[in-house]
């Protein structure tokens, strides 16, 4: 089995990197980072780099890169996925939105305090990020998200192949 890729978006890229970690993706990005330090990143990470930015791709040359060229973030994605090949994930929403950690489990009984009253009845797994501590749960927002991935990539989270 081959490694799923490794990205870091420029600071342009910001809503695609917050796509990517839905789909489960290693997606590094900080507004704040210049680009050479980017570059840096994204090579002695072995990352592919996401830019909008063609001075960047001339000027640094990363080793592994990619040109973003649609300008509505579920365009991006999709161009991405089919540019590079990506395989649907196993399972969404297994990084933080925010700064990318793996999730982990929380058990009911540590849940249910920690939610919101109107959402602790909800059936479903409940994830925290370990750095930032933000709960996770399958609510309306998670619908929301499904339902646009579905009309950016039809078919494509079920494996259905893409033309």
């Amino acid at each position: 089995m081959i490694d799923p890729p490794r990205f870091a978006a420029d600071a342009m890229l910001g809503r695609l990197a917050r796509w990517l970690r839905v789909l489960g993706y290693d997606t590094a990005y900080d507004i704040a980072i210049a680009d050479p330090v980017l570059v840096q990143l994204a090579e002695a990470e072995e990352r592919v780099l996401l830019t909008r930015d063609r001075h960047l791709l001339q000027e640094l040359r990363p080793a592994r890169a990619h040109e973003v060229r649609q300008d509505d973030p579920l365009q991006q994605l999709r161009e991405l996925v089919f540019a590079l090949a990506l395989a649907p994930p196993r399972e969404l929403f297994t990084r933080c939105l925010l700064d990318n950690a793996v999730l982990q489990a929380v058990s009911e009984a540590q849940a249910q305090p920690l939610l919101p009253e109107g959402v602790r009845a909800l059936a479903g797994s409940v994830r925290r990020c370990p750095a930032c501590q933000r709960l996770y749960w399958d609510g309306s927002h998670v619908r929301r998200m499904r339902g646009a991935l579905e009309r950016a990539l039809p078919g494509w989270l079920h494996g259905e192949r893409q033309d």
